[in-house]
């Protein structure tokens, strides 16, 4: 799918929600988008490997990942032109330019080979963007065709939050839902089934007491 065929309701949803939003997106989401870090601490990048993040939104995991591994190539694709501009303008202030490149895409179906000239990763990581996507089914799938032999996915996203207080569930979700962001139940049950279906490895970790799920699924080389 090109850029001028990405499905413009969600293209311009996103643009909506964060034409403001994106000013002050990663001073105010770091206190509740939790176990991004550890996810980034996580992809254990082979030397002189290639990463995709799909869903970059303002750079920020990007940026944070470049640094992680130094001789890695970044790659990242976000539906929203709003935080596309933010993100470049973070990667060239970061003097990371030459490190990552970034392109305007649909992470539910998206042609890496005309986007960067690439086909397959090393690494793959989707983080907090699942459960923004509606076809965030796709979004694994895809994922896990973009891989290279031997790559890995990782994902680190909403939990259903079964630990915590149901007040707390109740207020979070409203928040969220103000966001268009809905945690995904089937979660762990799609990973699951996608890792068997490629007979990959599959590894799933619940993060503060359900607050967030972190996973990783590992194709054979």
């Amino acid at each position: 799918m090109s850029t001028t065929e990405l499905p413009a309701s969600h293209a311009e949803l996103m643009d909506g929600v964060y034409r403001w939003q994106r000013h002050i997106y990663d001073l105010t989401r770091k206190y509740y988008l939790l176990g991004r870090d550890r996810l980034i601490d996580g992809l254990d990048v082979p030397h002189g490997g290639t990463v995709l993040e799909l869903g970059c939104g303002t750079g920020r995991n990007i940026v944070l990942a470049a640094r992680r591994y130094p001789d890695a190539r970044f790659f990242g694709l976000d539906i929203s032109t709003e935080m596309l501009e933010t993100a470049n303008t973070t990667v060239a202030r970061e003097g990371l330019t030459d490190k990552v490149n970034l392109a305007r895409g649909d992470a539910t179906d998206f042609d890496a080979k005309a986007l960067f000239g690439i086909e397959h990763f090393d690494r793959v990581f989707v983080s907090y963007s699942l459960s923004m996507i509606p076809r965030w089914e796709n979004t694994v799938s895809a994922a896990l065709a973009a891989l290279a032999p031997g790559g890995s996915l990782h994902i680190v996203d909403f939990g259903q939050q079964e630990g915590l207080p149901r007040w707390f569930r109740a207020l979070l979700r409203g928040w969220l839902r103000k966001f268009h962001v809905t945690p995904r139940a089937s979660l762990r049950d799609v990973l699951e089934s996608e890792s068997q279906r490629t007979g990959a490895t599959f590894r799933f970790r619940t993060l503060y007491r359900g607050y967030a799920y972190l996973s990783a699924i590992g194709l054979s080389k």
